[in-house]
């Protein structure tokens, strides 16, 4: 059974800084892709920062310079330092594993957790 479970999130004052973890089981965690997204109410849900099985990165424009994703295998889990927070950056907050491609591809999602920022 697969279980992505995140952590973290809760209530900051914009400038200030959460780091979210998202610890996973039931997968062979280093071959996935790991991806944070994130969705605020009447959004569709976005990219934030994703972390390949080889430790390539990238990030939303919107996070760049703010947010760092990265990745500790020998712990199964996936990290988002969020800092400089912005009341825009209010979501609810999802771990995701990936793998493969096309109609091969295997997503595994987390329940979610929910970062406000206020002004």
């Amino acid at each position: 059974q697969v279980q992505l479970v995140e952590s973290g999130g809760g209530l900051v004052q914009a400038g200030g800084s959460l780091r979210l973890s998202c610890a996973a089981s039931g997968i062979i965690f280093s071959i996935n892709d790991m991806g944070w997204y994130r969705q605020a109410p009447g959004k569709q849900r976005e990219l934030v920062a994703a972390i390949s099985s080889v430790g390539s990165t990238n990030y939303a424009d919107s996070v760049k310079g703010r947010f760092t994703i990265s990745r500790d295998n020998a712990k199964n889990t996936v990290y988002l330092q969020m800092n400089s927070l912005k009341t825009e950056d209010t979501a609810v907050y999802y771990c995701n594993a990936h793998r493969g491609g096309g109609r091969y591809a295997v997503d595994y999602w987390g329940q979610g957790t929910q970062v406000t920022v206020s002004s």
